[in-house]
């Protein structure tokens, strides 16, 4: 009985067959599943609705916009003043984005994604009389937006419901923006402001024309973009709140708010009877809406780990650097 105990107790025998002379093949270090990097690319969405008075023309804004290699896009808002010379704004502003967006065909620029290079070459190229005021952004496949800004065009970054960054106005003085021109005495790409900024998956870019930013608040701004189920929709919403306000005389608008920090008030006769410069101001709406997105893009062929893992530790150092900013 005892031999019987022990022998039901005693651990199970498995069969080993032999082993075999050749070891197992290993997985390729340069195995198609491994052989993909990540990428930061931008869905855009755009939406434009002109000047009241302007709408038969189509307005004196411009812009372009391009989704592939990673992300690009530009507005130009045509000076409005050049009527007054018998010269159509719009010109101007409309030959300076077609020749930005024919420039991004530029072998150097392909290379670089360098925005105030763009503008210098477009600016060049232009050969219509006036002005504009103009923003280009342009996204690294790393992650990194860059910007080129001269004038008073606008761009916000929303991340997680809170506006994280924002270009402000270059002016001569309220009202009169630094401006691309026609003419010599004009600012040129080398007075832009130039700046890069590291982006996260899920941010919003929101850009636009004076005509947005002068009309409405940043968190009008963040609510839409929260409610918004996507970048089309986004834009769109955002260029009708805009338009709804710039017609409002009883809205207190951001442009009327920086015009009586500025000194520009009803005379005094009115402030005794309490009343104040309100309302919003009418003027052409562009409006670009830009989500940041990564994706999964198979290597070259012939392309090696090493550089893959270059490509995804750039993402990694543009995220990092990112939430630092945000802490």
């Amino acid at each position: 009985m005892a031999a019987s105990t022990a022998s039901r107790l005693s651990p199970p025998r498995f069969h080993t067959p032999p082993r075999s002379p050749h070891p197992p093949l290993r997985r390729s270090r340069f195995s198609p599943v491994r052989a993909v990097k990540l990428e930061a690319v931008l869905s855009i969405g755009t939406h434009v609705i002109p000047h009241p008075r302007k709408a038969a023309s189509g307005g004196e804004d411009a812009f372009f916009a391009n989704s592939d290699a990673g992300g690009v896009f530009a507005i130009a808002d045509g000076v409005s003043g050049w009527a007054e010379k018998d010269v159509n704004p719009a010109l101007f502003s409309r030959e300076l984005m077609r020749n930005s967006s024919n420039f991004l065909n530029d072998a150097e620029l392909q290379v670089n994604r360098d925005p105030q290079s763009l503008l210098m070459k477009a600016h060049a190229a232009t050969s219509s009389i006036g002005s504009a005021t103009v923003i280009i952004a342009m996204l690294e496949k790393t992650g990194t937006l860059k910007i080129a800004s001269v004038g008073d065009c606008g761009l916000k970054i929303i991340r997680k419901g809170q506006v994280m960054f924002s270009i402000y106005p270059q002016e001569h003085y309220f009202d009169c923006p630094y401006q691309i021109s026609s003419e010599a005495v004009g600012q040129t790409y080398q007075d832009a402001l130039v700046c890069s900024v590291n982006l996260m998956e899920g941010d919003t870019i929101v850009s636009g024309s004076d005509g947005l930013f002068d009309n409405i608040f940043d968190q009008e701004i963040i609510s839409i973009v929260s409610e918004s189920p996507g970048v089309d929709e986004a834009a769109k919403a955002l260029a009708e709140l805009a338009r709804k306000h710039s017609v409002d005389v009883t809205f207190d608008s951001p442009y009327s708010i920086e015009a009586r920090s500025r000194g520009f008030d009803v005379p005094w006769w009115k402030k005794l009877l309490g009343a104040k410069l309100i309302g919003g101001k009418m003027d052409d709406i562009t409006v670009v809406v830009a989500k940041v997105k990564t994706v999964a893009v198979p290597e070259d062929e012939g392309g090696d780990i090493e550089q893959q893992q270059g490509n995804e530790q750039g993402i990694a150092v543009a995220v990092a650097s990112a939430e630092q900013n945000e802490e």
